[in-house]
């Protein structure tokens, strides 16, 4: 993972086509109504896909609903379905704008808490699904490589996801990746050995031309600007890493992926050191209890520890 690597890759190469044919498959998407989950229901769709669930969002003050009650209303109409065969969370905001939303920074809020929430809550339907119809379901979060681009300071703090409450937002959306990459992980490992089994796994969309920093402004408008001027793939081109994780098998669980690909150098140095375990787990710790909070039993019932 490094910076000279990520050029290489937005430059000279582009994520395969996925050829996978989804005839009789249900998959849920979130975050579809733009950019890379748009686009993966495009896919999705002439990928011959029975029936495609699009979730949205809005997160406008004053309109978004509390997490625990649109999550839980969304899960348990998904709990209706005859059969559910993946999951690809892509709902996510970038902004410099600090606000406070459901008791946390606003993108920490969206791209963790309500993310791995969501996910936890439609694992049940996806293990039902498994044990049904003898298959291994597939739960994606559509994560970034920049989790390596934060030293992230506050993992030292007693509680880290409240210390960000009090912080300057300009490298807020990679701690949140980063969070949401432990998540993952600390899933992943949790439920290697459970059964019925369902694959849980993340993905580096590379830089799109999407809206995920419409919110953004001066200097970093300017260089985001640039950037995806000169390197950016396409939000369809992007969105078939999407669609390529769902498919990807049991190899996959618990791993981040590239173009398609298990790449091991995607990761962070950081991520699989003593000091990176050792913070996932005080991360999953803080996370679990948020979630716990907002549902409570709900690590129990999915046979998970903090």
């Amino acid at each position: 993972m490094g910076i000279l690597n990520d050029i290489s890759t937005q430059l000279f190469h582009r994520p395969d086509y996925p050829n996978t044919d989804f005839s009789g498959k249900t998959i849920i998407v979130t975050g579809s109504n733009v950019g890379l989950g748009k686009e993966a229901v495009k896919r999705l769709v002439r990928l011959n896909a029975e029936k495609i669930i699009i979730a949205v969002r809005s997160i406008a003050k004053g309109e978004a609903a509390k997490a625990e009650i649109e999550s839980e209303i969304f899960a348990k109409r998904a709990a209706t379905l005859d059969c559910l065969d993946a999951v690809v969370l892509d709902a996510g905001i970038a902004t410099e704008k600090f606000e406070i939303l459901e008791d946390n920074e606003s993108t920490i809020t969206v791209n963790v808490i309500s993310s791995v929430l969501l996910g936890l809550l439609l694992l049940p339907t996806l293990r039902s699904s498994a044990k049904q119809w003898g298959f291994e379901p597939t739960l994606t979060i559509v994560g970034s490589g920049v989790h390596a681009y934060t030293s992230f300071p506050e993992r030292n703090m007693a509680n880290s996801i409240e210390t960000l409450n009090n912080r300057q937002t300009a490298v807020i959306y990679q701690v949140s990746k980063l969070l949401q990459l432990f998540a993952v992980r600390e899933i992943a490992e949790q439920t290697a050995n459970k059964k019925p089994s369902v694959m849980v796994n993340t993905l580096e969309p590379g830089l799109c031309h999407t809206d995920l920093t419409r919110h953004a402004e001066g200097i970093t408008a300017v260089v985001m600007g640039l950037m995806s001027y000169l390197m950016a793939w396409t939000a369809e081109e992007g969105s078939r890493n999407s669609v390529l994780a769902t498919t990807a098998g049991p190899e996959s669980h618990g791993v981040m992926m590239s173009g398609g690909r298990i790449k091991s150098n995607i990761l962070s140095p950081f991520v699989p050191s003593d000091e990176g375990r050792k913070t996932q787990e005080k991360m999953w710790r803080e996370i679990a209890a948020k979630i716990e909070k907002i549902q409570p039993g709900i690590m129990a019932e999915l046979g998970l520890h903090a």
